[in-house]
Parts: structure tokens; C-alpha cells; sequence
């Protein structure tokens, strides 16, 4: 596991050493899984972005709707098997 210094606030240090002592977890786990945490929301604002991006472009809608159409026709073939 690679070490990572960086320097925070005085006050965030703070709170982040007392909600550690409450939970009875190192800080560094504690940063761990907030930093997760956040990234994994980073990713899903870009992910939920580019949907509505593509909604707006009826080339990507097209593109969708061939692929529904199609997911349709699976289901009705392994309906009727």
C-alpha cells in the first residue's frame, strides 16, 4: 500500500479525530471510505451526465431504441424456447 501526506485544516483534523475516536476506527480508514465514498458519487454524477447528454442527441436515441428492440426479441425467443 503506497503513503499519501497531505495537509487539512486544523478544524477537519479536528472533527476527523474525534469521529474516529467515536467510531473506534483508525483515521486513515476513516479517510479511506469517505474518499471512496466520494469518488464513487463523482462517478455516477458522470455517468447520470452523460445519459442526459444522450438523450438530447436522437442519433444516441436511435442507437437506444434499435437496442431495446432488440433486447425485446431475446426475451420473446427465450419466452418461446
Amino acid at each position: 500500500m503506497a503513503t499519501f501526506t497531505s495537509s487539512l485544516p486544523d478544524k477537519l483534523l479536528n472533527d476527523l479525530a474525534e469521529r474516529a475516536s467515536e467510531l473506534k476506527v483508525p483515521k486513515n480508514k476513516l479517510i479511506q471510505k469517505a474518499l471512496e465514498y466520494y469518488l464513487e458519487k463523482l462517478d455516477r454524477a458522470a455517468f447520470l451526465n452523460s445519459y442526459k447528454k444522450m438523450a438530447d442527441d436522437p442519433e444516441q436515441l436511435l442507437l437506444a431504441e434499435e437496442g431495446i428492440e432488440d433486447w425485446f426479441k431475446i426475451l420473446e425467443e427465450l419466452e418461446n424456447e
